[in-house]
């Protein structure tokens, strides 16, 4: 209420204030998106967001390369021919372009030399360090000022499995679609239309969006026990899916035309890049996180009040 009449007085800002108390959520009658407005900032200034971004970029580090390792180790076994460079190239999409050469070494590597041993030795800390990576997202989610309950460790760490080994499949699964998709669709699309649209790179895109979609839609359905009272596919995925594809594109725009980083900094400069690209996309997740939170906070205040 302060902030409001705060807002009002101030001449510019006070229609936009009224036109937003004027328009009421849709499925809750009691609220505006001004009261939505209002309780989203102030769980975003209250919650810490920028220290938890930061807690999720390190663990997110941490589990990235030793899962990735095990990922490109496994291909080798999949019976898909050329499965790991169409992996590869669709890895590309996640990444700046800065970033790129720290994995095209390794991925060669390992193209090359099939290791058994290897494999088996990987897996125990992958599955490891990935758990951790997303216990400590839904640690970031739990630490969020809309949310009360919490699991205890234990519970968490199996669910962080689960999630884990959950969208290692997802993303096996993506390219080996994309694969198909690009074999009976797009090529034969290719001779019926011929033009100059790039049908496979769009086709990548695609199956980009459609599995950070569904990623992140797990990770919030399972992060916290509130979670699972909202939709699967919620308004904050939704945002969270359009900004991270946002971020991604100004932020390569940026590097590519602006940045200075690979001449201060050398080889080194890649890792910086690429340690930014996380924590920026670490912060797009709790702010779609956020969003859901609120939502599902307004629909408690609702039901209490109903009743």
């Amino acid at each position: 209420m302060f902030l409001k009449e705060n807002l009002k007085s101030i001449p510019i800002v006070k229609n936009l204030v009224g036109f937003l108390e004027s328009l009421k959520i849709p499925g809750y009658n009691s609220f505006s998106f001004f009261d939505l407005a209002e309780m989203y900032i102030s769980g975003i200034v209250k919650g810490a967001l920028s220290s938890r971004a930061g807690s999720i970029s390190f663990s997110f580090f941490m589990a990235l390369f030793p899962f990735l390792l095990f990922i490109l180790n496994l291909i080798a076994f999949i019976p898909i021919d050329n499965f790991d460079g169409v992996f590869f190239n669709f890895i590309e999409l996640l990444l700046p372009q800065e970033s790129q050469s720290f994995f095209t070494d390794i991925f060669n590597d390992i193209r090359q030399k099939q290791r058994t041993g290897l494999l088996s030795s990987v897996f125990l800390l992958s599955v490891f360090l990935t758990a951790n990576g997303v216990s400590s997202i839904f640690s970031s989610f739990e630490g969020s000022y809309h949310v009360e309950l919490s699991r205890s460790f234990f519970r968490q760490y199996l669910y962080s499995m689960m999630v884990g080994v959950l969208l290692a499949l997802l993303l096996l699964l993506g390219v080996t679609a994309l694969i198909f998709f690009e074999i009976f669709i797009l090529s034969n699309l290719d001779e019926l239309i011929p033009s100059e649209i790039n049908w496979i790179r769009l086709g990548q895109l695609f199956f980009y969006t459609i599995l950070i979609y569904i990623s992140v839609a797990i990770l919030y359905y399972f992060g916290t026990i509130e979670g699972k009272k909202t939709n699967f596919f919620s308004p904050g995925a939704l945002m969270s899916c359009l900004l991270i594809l946002l971020t991604t594109y100004l932020f390569g725009v940026y590097i590519e035309n602006f940045s200075r980083y690979n001449q201060l900094y050398g080889s080194i400069g890649a890792l910086l890049i690429f340690l930014f690209y996380i924590w920026l996309n670490s912060s797009v997740l709790l702010l779609g996180f956020e969003l859901n939170a609120t939502l599902n906070r307004l629909k408690n205040s609702e039901e209490q009040t109903s009743s």
